[in-house]
């Protein structure tokens, strides 16, 4: 499985994702956008707004499938928790 996380390092949602996915052991990827400069930083958010226009963080892309925001019973479904 593919799990991508976009979030910021301030965001209380995206710790929550973080905690969530730690207490349940499952291998992530996770981008704090706030933390990036320059190029890094503008290619990601051409990266977040292919994936998600408009959205806020977290964003979490499953094997494709994006989850807006820490909805954690949408996210239970997608990940088979």
């Amino acid at each position: 499985m593919n799990i991508k996380a976009y979030t910021l390092s301030t965001c209380v949602f995206c710790q929550r994702l973080k905690r969530f996915m730690e207490t349940h052991n499952m291998e992530f990827e996770y981008v704090d956008v706030d933390l990036l400069e320059g190029e890094e930083l503008e290619s990601i958010r051409r990266e977040t707004q292919d994936v998600c226009p408009g959205c806020g963080y977290p964003i979490i892309v499953v094997d494709g499938a994006v989850i807006r925001g820490f909805d954690e019973p949408r996210l239970r479904e997608v990940l088979g928790l």
